[in-house]
């Protein structure tokens, strides 16, 4: 059974929001942007966004667009040897000749969020915690309810004792 308030991709809430901002820089797709990783892969990824779709001013041409790729200068080179690379996969995921080359701009690529790793609390953490709310709380007719706060009460107390970082603005 799939739970209600699973986490989701940051990229499937904020697709109707970013829609009109690529539409209006020629990425008639907002996918390009929200799977960009997903179609070229997380290394490549790292080094290089696209930022503009550009289409043949003729409508009657039959020409495939050029994607305008923000890449970092040093792997630039890299980037033009792997275009080919790149334009079929682009091609594969959308299901059409869509790009037929790709315009390398270099510059700065925001780096990507660090994904951190869910680690399960321990044994060791949850009956701790089981026999602090024992002693607070008395005990829970419902067991799973009881080992349902104890996990809780884990990942509160490990948390908490992580020390915050300063965020950068």
């Amino acid at each position: 059974m799939a739970r209600p308030f699973a986490p989701r991709p940051l990229a499937d809430l904020i697709e109707t929001t970013i829609a009109e901002s690529c539409r209006q820089r020629g990425l008639a797709s907002v996918e390009i942007v929200t799977r960009w990783a997903d179609i070229v892969g997380e290394a490549l990824a790292a080094r290089a966004v696209p930022i503009r779709l550009a289409w043949p001013s003729r409508p009657e041409s039959q020409d495939p667009g050029v994607l305008h790729v923000r890449v970092e200068g040093g792997f630039a080179i890299e980037l033009q040897h792997d275009a080919p690379v790149v334009i079929e996969r682009v091609n594969r995921y959308f299901g059409w000749r869509c790009i037929g080359r790709l315009a390398l701009r270099q510059g700065p690529v925001p780096r990507p969020p660090v994904r951190r790793v869910f680690v399960e609390p321990d044994a060791a953490a949850r009956g701790e915690i089981e026999q602090r709310m024992a002693r607070q709380a008395g005990t829970f007719e419902d067991p799973a309810l009881a080992a349902a706060l104890a996990r809780l009460g884990a990942l509160v107390v490990r948390d908490a004792r992580r020390p915050v970082r300063p965020r950068r603005g």
